[in-house]
Order: structure tokens, then C-alpha cells, then sequence
């Protein structure tokens, strides 16, 4: 069963933000955060919405006669699926509703999702037939996508239905199942039942065009000859089998006739088909009773039988297939094939011209062979092709294509925001449709998202994206770096900041200059014209693109500069948003990784792997770390701050930075968390927050953290988490197991007292801690990410390194989601040899004891150098334990990267360093051991404190 869309990525929450006034832009579909924002602009309210009824509702009756046969195979189509399909008026306003399951039908009944009801956005908010009908364009609509809260157990597709002619939308088609059954091939049916309609609707003919027709009968003839096709009993023509003409057949001749009928000067053209016949096509100019002009181009077939025979049966199938994508067809409806491309043909677009002499209609058939006319003896009727009306011509033909293809570069260019896609979206988006090759070229600068520089003569520019119709292309090839000589027009248009148009290459000598030898390669391809513009955005110039023709006869025209002007404007937006995209990413990316650790800390507790890697949408908060802490113990620490940008990046610092300092006071993991979660609780409060609070950025930070302390000497480890996804402890053997903390809040909400869980390791164990971007991911459930992280570590002798690169190899997408960190530590152990302790009785006498025994211990470690020292701090500390301490006193010495001497007790009163004035006998105890060693410190612990001092090992 498919997974419904609100059960991936959160949307049920994301909606509940959205009301709330937080951005969401990172969770909700675009089209589907666009409705709602137009809901809430409309002042909707969730709880409160129905589906208004209305009353007389009706469609034009050749839209429904066009529409119920579709939708009555569609329906029938989906009888046993549970989906119901329903037909909207151009208003939004349901007209039909048909199949659909005993459940489904009882559901729609209940929210008066029934004929008469308004589904426009404007009345009922998100859904698929009034977001289809506000966006102009098909839509899927899943549960939590509904704005509002009645339509959640309902999945909808709907696609706009347009008059194929003026391109106004006429109704909607929508498919609604129960959220259960809901598939997104749900919108590829509603789509190719639209356009199912559409060439319905084509096919059926007007009064002018049968006008026309019959005025050409009536000019042709005299009397009409031959009549339409009739249908067998199948319902399939006749009259294609007997002309035995196929699909590609039909095309070329539709292509010439085309060409043909917008042609200004030319009558007659020649057509080789299949199995070595030959169409001879003549255009004839024909006037209606009422002075409606129009032409229409004949077809005759030498070498085979004719398609139009004379009598019941007679097939005019070509003349329809052609002319019904042109809404020129008489008035029957057979199955008209579109153009691959989605564009009309220029059937019923004309040249603007005066039509041939009234004498050629009266002229014997002909043949044409190179240019000239040559008679032709045979015998046989034309049949009409192809019928347009005059005055619209090969103008209005390209206007419209150029219309498609602006639309299209809407749709197409700009869809990330990285600037070397940018520029092959552009390139992919105007070859072959408008130009043969395209080029674009841009700076350094401009790659790196830095402002780029003003033009000046000789500035090197790197060809970012090559787009050819051939694979050997003579122009520069992608990533090559050029400097455009002066007199080449990419220099002209980057200098003057305007367009160039070179209708004839092979004229214009002042880009030959550049390179010679490949000038003559480049016209010895057959490239003929050329147009270059300069990207421009924001008042700066970006580069420049280059169109090139070659295979397409026409030459650029000056309406072409107009569409490469518009095209280069919307590409140019779209790479410096890119650009300045890229430029803030880099600094944040700077900024975090100026913010994380820089190599690893000196500690012989773990040895240590660590992987960061930020987000393909932008920088995040994801941290690590690794804090040596007193007694050879080590911290380990991953935490995530929700969000991307500098605001997640800069608050990712503070809290490392915070837990350092929580670190150096020596704190029990639970305190420290305790702490850190009372901090970001004042930065959600604005307490000494530097952002405005008008920020985008500012507000509630939302942050998770894990901390692990482990012990080499006891081979305990401490586990502690705010909201964060537990930790793995991989055992030597293999054996993986995940810490089962208890769950707790993130950082920020306080309330709640973190606890703690301890385990004890095995010398060799790996912790692997992580950020949740590694397990979860919109296209795959957190349990499934679990599982395969468990299984990926499940082996045995595997080092850090070695382990970090295969859990990211194994759930690691191409494109990251989110930021990942990962953490991963192997645990070592300080041998019996390094650790020696005493456990000393609560009496003054036990001093001298303590002494002998650090002395001796130091020798029997060739310390004899450190003896003095740490025979004064041993004895000091001792005396002071025992002087104002409750419970047992325990002396330890740990011989590691450094000699740790440390005092422990029962008492949790923490020592005090104080500077004793000259005339006091005591208060210099602390102040002696705090000058003859490294650093000293006092740590709690669950019964009591230890006072600790350290020395730096020869």
C-alpha cells in the first residue's frame, strides 16, 4: 500500500506551525504552501470550512459531449479501485461524480462532496479541484495537505481542462479516493483524461470551417463527389486501411502541408512516402458564401491507391487527423494524433499573403522536382489535407511557439539553486526548440558566489554549460576557460551590456577573430547565425549566453533576439540567486566549520573517527566533540540545533562553547545537561540574544544533545541525552546494541530531570554517536534506518575510520537532506600497572604513611623527578581531607599522558583557594599545589568529591 504523503516529512505538525505564523517551507510541497498561504491570506479557519452547495449547475453541451465518453472509461477503468471521478465546471462547481466504492461514496455524501457543491479554493481551501483551478496546472492532494481539517481522510488529483483553440480553461477533472488507497499515479490518469478531452474537443468541427469546407466542395467540384467515412460495427474507419497510409506517412504530409499553407509564394510541393509512392500536395485558396477565406492544400497518391474514393465508405481521414489539431475538421470525430512536442500545427495559421491566382484551382495536377514544375499525364481527384484560414500565418505560428517555450523555461530553469545547473538548465531548455547549440559562459567569480567584477577586454570566463544537436561540436567544450577577443560579439554584448544579433556568420568577420581555425570549423558545421546577450541581474552582468543555429534554415530574426533577451532575464534571476545562495552557504559553511573541532584533543581513553557533512540545502547545526576530562576520562559529545543557515550555524557555536565550560567545572553528565538545557531556555527567552527579535531567523532554537563520559580506569560509561537518538555500543564480537535511554524532551523546554544510564565496557567496544540526518531521511522510516545502522556495524575488528565510512556509504543519500555528524570511539583501558590507589583511615598519622607510599609508587614508575612535588600535594591534600572531610578518604595515583594525583572523601564542601596574608599560620595548602602543578580541580560524585592535581609527564 502506498504511504500516504502526511505520514513523511511531518505535515500534520508542519500545518499546525503553519497557523501559527513559523515558516515551513522545508516540510510542505510548493504548490501545496501556496494554497495554504492563500487560505490563511482568505481568512479560513481549519475546524470551521464545508463544501458550499449550489444550485442549476451545467456545462456547454459540446464540452460534456466531448467529456462523458472519457470519463465514462475512466470511471469504469477504476470501478474496483475505490476512486471516484468527478467533472467541475470552470468555477470549480462539480457537475458529475461517478463510481467510486459503498465506503467512499458514504464518506463524500458526509462532507457534501456531491453534485452542486463549490470545491473552488476560495470556498473549501486546499484540494484538487480548486488548486488545480487557482495554480492553472495539475495537482495531487494528500490527508494533511487539505487546508482544511474535514478533507484529511481524502486524496484528490485534478487537472484543468482548456479549450484546446483559446487556451481558457473550460472545467476540471478530479479523482478522489480514501486516503488509505490514495497513489500518486493518481495525476497521470487525471492528466491523460485531460488531454483525452482536449483532442475531443479539437475534433469537433465549427460552422465556419464547414463553411469553408463546403465552399471548396462547391469550387472543387461543383457538387460534392465523395462523402464522409462510415463506421463499421467496431466503430473503426474504413478508409485508412484502403489508403494504406501510416502514422509516419500522415505526419510528413501534415508537416508539408503545414509548411505549404505558411508559405508566401510557393503552390505546389512533393512528398516521398513509404514503399516509393509519391503525395503531390497543392495549396488552393477557397471563399465561403458569407466571404470567410480560407485555403486549403489537396493531396493526390501516385503509385498506390487513392485515399479518398468516390461513393459510401470514402475516407477523408488524413484531412481530419491533420486539421483537427488545428480545430479546421468537418464534423466527424475521429482520433486526431498531436504533435510529440505539444505544439499546435500550423494548420489553420496561414502566411499573411495574397492567395495564389484564382487560376490555379483550374490547372492540371502537377509534380514538382527541384523547384520547376513538371506535368504530370496521370489521371485522379485530389483530396483535401489540410484547411486554414488565411491572416494568421508563420508569425502567429512562432508567437505561440514562442509563448510554449518562455512557459516552459518558467517551469524549468531555476529549479535548484546551484549556477552550473542553472546554466544547463537554460542551454537544455532552448535546444533544439529555439536554437541548435547554446552556450554559457561566467566568470570565476561568479562560480564561487562572489560579486563579479565589470567586464573588461580579456577577462576569462569558464564555458559552464554546452547544450548541441550534435555530439561532435566545434564550439569550446564545457569547463574550458576563454578570453573573448574585442571584436567577438560575446565581448561586444558583455561591454555594452546589450544583445547581439549575426543573421550570417559567414558575413560578419568580427567573431572569426577569436580563433580562426575554428571558425572555419564552425561554419564547415553549418552554423549560419548567431545571438548573444549578456546575463544581467541586480544590476550586475554575469556572463553571457550563446545561441547558434545550424540545422534550422531560418536565420535568427530580430523576434528571436526578443525571446533570447527574455529567455537570458529569467536565466540571469535565476543564477544569481544561485550565486548569492552560494555565497551565504560558503560563509556559514566557513563559519561552522571555523566553530567545530579542529583535529583530535590528546586523551589515551578512546580512540577517535569523526564525519561531518552539512546539507545539500544549506548548512546546519549538527556538532561533535571530544573533551578529555580529569582522571584520564574523556567526554563525548553530538548535538543537532534544528535548522539551517548562520542563526543554526551561530547557535551550534554557543552551545559547544557552553558545554566546554560545563565541562571544565567538572560537572556529573546530568548536571551538565541541566545547565545547558537552562541556557538555550534563556536564549529562546531573547536573554542576552544579539538577533532582533524581527529576525526570520530568531525565535525558539530547538536543539538536542548526547553525552557520553567514559572512565578508562573503571571501564564505565555515563550515557545522558536531551531528545536526541540514542547511541550504539558495538561489543568486540561483533554484537551491536542501542543504549535504551529514558526519553526526555530537547533542550529549551526544562521541567524535566535528565537521567542517567551506565554501563560497563569492554576494552575495544566502539560508541557510535550520531545526529538523526543519518538515520532519517522523507523516503525512509527511522526504524528502517536503525536496522540497517545495526546492521552495517555488526563487524567484528573493524577500526573507527574503517567504521565511519561504511555507515555513510550504507545510509548516506547522494543529496543529504540534513546536516550529518558522526562520532565514532574505541575504548581502551589503563592497566593495573598505571592506577595505584590506597583506601587511608579518618586519623592525622596515616599523613607520613600516604607520603612513603606516593614515594615508593613514583620510583617503581622511574618518576624518582616528580617525587618532591607530588609527595607536598599528596600530603596536603590528604591532610585536608581528613581535617574537614566526613567518610573514607581514598588516595590515587593514574600514571596516563600525565600524573594525576587524586584525594577523594565523602564530604561534598568544595575547597577554596585563598591567598593566606603573612601574619595567618595556615590557608596556604591549596595555593602551594595550585603553583606546583599543572592544573587542579574538585569534582563531585554521587557520594562525596574528588579533589584532583595534575602534572605534566618529561
Amino acid at each position: 500500500m502506498p504511504i500516504a504523503w502526511d505520514d513523511i516529512g511531518g505535515l500534520v505538525d508542519a500545518h499546525e506551525r503553519f497557523l501559527s505564523g513559523a515558516l515551513v517551507e522545508a516540510d510542505v510541497r510548493g504548490s501545496v504552501l501556496d494554497s495554504w498561504k492563500r487560505c490563511r491570506f482568505a481568512g479560513f479557519e481549519p475546524d470551521r470550512m464545508v463544501f458550499p452547495r449550489s444550485f442549476g449547475l451545467g456545462l456547454d453541451d459540446r464540452f460534456l459531449s466531448a467529456a462523458e465518453p472519457v470519463l465514462a472509461d475512466l470511471s469504469a477503468s477504476l470501478a474496483d479501485m475505490g476512486v471516484t471521478v468527478v467533472l467541475c465546471d470552470e468555477h470549480g462547481r462539480m457537475v458529475q461524480r461517478r463510481g467510486g466504492g459503498r465506503k467512499l461514496l458514504q464518506c463524500l455524501d458526509k462532507v457534501r462532496f456531491a453534485p452542486g457543491c463549490d470545491a473552488s479554493e476560495g470556498a473549501s481551501g486546499t484540494n484538487g479541484v480548486g488548486t488545480a483551478l487557482a495554480g492553472r496546472r495539475p495537482i495531487y492532494v494528500v490527508g494533511r495537505e487539505h487546508f482544511a481539517d474535514f478533507l484529511l481522510p481524502f486524496a484528490c488529483a485534478g487537472a484543468p481542462v482548456r479549450n484546446p483553440l483559446s487556451g481558457r480553461i473550460e472545467g476540471i477533472v478530479d479523482l478522489t479516493c480514501l486516503r488509505e488507497h490514495s497513489d500518486p499515479a493518481m495525476l497521470r490518469l487525471a492528466r491523460d483524461a485531460v488531454h483525452d478531452i482536449e483532442t475531443r474537443l479539437l475534433e469537433q468541427a465549427t460552422e465556419r470551417e464547414r463553411v469553408l469546407l463546403a465552399a471548396y466542395r462547391r469550387a472543387r467540384h461543383g457538387a460534392p463527389r465523395w462523402s464522409w467515412p462510415e463506421r463499421t460495427p467496431s466503430g473503426q474507419e474504413t478508409g485508412y486501411e484502403r489508403a494504406e497510409l501510416g502514422r509516419i506517412d500522415l505526419a510528413l504530409l501534415r508537416e508539408k502541408a503545414e509548411a505549404l499553407i505558411a508559405s508566401s509564394h510557393r503552390t505546389l510541393d512533393e512528398v516521398i512516402l513509404s514503399g516509393g509512392r509519391v503525395a503531390t500536395l497543392r495549396r488552393r485558396p477557397v471563399t465561403g458564401a458569407a466571404g470567410e477565406t480560407g485555403v486549403v492544400v489537396e493531396a493526390r497518391i501516385l503509385g498506390g491507391p487513392s485515399p479518398i474514393a468516390v461513393g459510401p465508405g470514402a475516407s477523408a481521414e488524413p484531412y481530419r487527423a491533420s486539421s483537427a489539431a488545428t480545430g479546421t475538421v468537418p464534423p466527424a470525430n475521429p482520433p486526431a494524433a498531436p504533435k510529440p512536442d505539444g505544439t499546435p500545427p500550423a494548420a489553420l495559421l496561414t502566411a499573411v499573403t495574397a492567395p495564389p491566382p484564382a487560376s490555379a484551382a483550374d490547372e492540371p495536377p502537377t509534380r514538382v522536382r527541384n523547384g520547376t514544375d513538371d506535368h504530370d499525364d496521370g489521371g485522379g481527384e485530389g483530396w483535401p489535407l489540410l484547411v486554414g484560414e488565411t491572416g494568421v500565418g508563420r508569425l502567429a505560428v512562432q508567437a505561440r511557439r514562442r509563448l510554449e517555450l518562455l512557459r516552459e523555461a518558467g517551469l524549468r530553469i531555476g529549479s535548484t539553486l546551484d549556477v552550473t545547473r542553472t546554466a544547463e538548465e537554460l542551454a537544455a531548455v532552448t535546444v533544439p526548440r529555439f536554437a541548435d547549440f547554446t552556450a554559457v559562459d561566467l566568470p570565476g567569480a561568479v562560480l564561487c558566489g562572489e560579486e563579479p567584477e565589470p567586464f573588461r577586454v580579456g577577462t576569462a570566463l569558464r564555458r559552464v554549460a554546452l547544450r548541441a544537436v550534435d555530439e561532435d561540436s566545434p564550439l569550446y567544450g564545457v569547463g574550458e576557460e576563454m578570453r573573448f577577443a574585442p571584436s567577438t560579439p560575446q565581448a561586444c554584448s558583455l561591454d555594452s551590456r546589450q544583445p547581439l544579433l549575426e543573421p550570417v556568420l559567414a558575413e560578419a568577420g568580427g567573431w572569426f577573430a577569436q580563433d580562426p581555425p575554428r571558425g572555419d570549423r564552425i561554419l564547415a558545421a553549418g552554423i549560419h547565425s548567431l545571438i548573444t546577450v549578456p546575463l544581467q541581474a541586480r544590476g550586475a552582468t554575469l556572463g553571457v549566453v550563446s545561441f547558434y543555429r545550424s540545422r534550422k534554415p531560418v536565420p535568427f530574426e530580430d523576434d528571436d533576439l526578443s525571446l533570447a533577451q527574455e529567455l537570458a532575464a529569467r536565466a540571469a534571476i535565476c543564477i544569481d540567486n544561485a550565486r548569492r545562495y552560494t555565497r551565504e552557504h560558503n560563509t556559514a559553511l566557513a563559519l561552522q566549520r571555523s566553530l567545530l573541532p579542529r583535529g583530535r584533543p590528546e586523551q589515551s581513553a578512546v580512540e577517535v573517527a569523526y564525519r561531518y557533512l552539512p546539507a545539500q540545502a544549506g548548512v546546519g547545526g549538527d556538532w561533535f566533540d571530544v573533551i578529555p576530562l580529569s582522571g584520564a576520562r574523556v567526554a563525548l559529545v553530538v548535538g543537532d540545533v534544528v535548522g539551517h543557515g548562520l542563526h543554526a550555524a551561530a547557535t551550534m557555536g554557543r552551545l559547544r562553547t557552553a558545554v566546554h565550560n560545563f565541562c571544565s567545572l567538572d560537572l556529573l553528565a546530568d548536571d551538565l545537561l541541566t545547565h545547558l538545557d537552562d541556557l538555550v531556555g534563556r536564549l529562546d527567552r531573547g536573554e542576552g540574544w544579539a538577533v532582533e527579535p524581527t529576525h526570520p531567523d530568531s525565535g525558539i532554537i530547538g536543539a538536542t544533545c548526547l553525552l557520553a563520559v567514559y572512565d578508562p580506569v573503571s571501564r564505565r560509561c555515563t550515557f545522558t541525552h536531551a531528545g536526541h537518538p540514542q547511541p550504539a555500543v558495538v561489543a568486540p564480537d561483533g554484537t551491536v546494541d542501542f543504549v535504551d535511554l529514558p526519553p526526555t524532551p530537547p533542550l529549551g523546554l526544562g521541567g524535566v530531570p535528565f537521567e542517567t544510564v551506565e554501563l560497563e565496557l569492554a576494552e575495544g567496544s566502539q560508541l557510535v554517536l550520531y545526529t538523526n540526518g543519518l538515520i532519517e531521511d522523507r523516503s525512509r522510516d527511522v526504524d528502517v534506518g536503525l536496522d540497517t545502522l545495526r546492521t552495517v556495524l555488526a563487524c567484528v575488528g573493524r577500526g573507527p575510520e574503517d567504521t565511519c565510512e561504511a555507515v555513510l556509504d550504507a545510509l548516506l543519500p547522494a543529496r543529504p537532506g540534513d546536516d550529518v555528524a558522526m562520532l565514532v570511539a574505541r575504548t581502551r583501558a589503563l592497566g593495573a600497572e598505571q592506577v595505584a590507589q590506597w583506601d587511608l583511615p579518618s586519623d592525622p598519622t596515616v599523613v607520613s604513611r600516604s607520603r612513603a607510599a606516593v614515594t615508593a609508587q613514583l620510583a617503581e614508575w622511574e618518576l624518582d623527578d616528580l617525587a618532591f612535588t607530588t609527595e607536598l600535594v599528596a600530603s596536603e591534600l590528604v591532610t585536608n581531607a581528613i581535617r574537614y572531610a566526613t567518610g573514607p578518604v581514598r588516595l590515587r595515583l593514574l600514571r596516563d599522558r600525565a600524573l594525576v594525583c587524586e584525594v577523594s572523601d565523602g564530604s561534598s564542601t568544595s575547597p577554596r583557594l585563598r591567598r593566606a596574608r603573612s601574619v595567618d599560620e595556615g590557608g596556604r595548602g591549596l595555593f602551594l599545589v595550585a603553583q606546583l602543578t599543572e592544573r587542579w580541580g574538585t569534582r563531585y560524585t554521587t557520594d562525596g568529591k574528588v579533589i584532583w592535581a595534575e602534572q605534566p609527564l618529561s
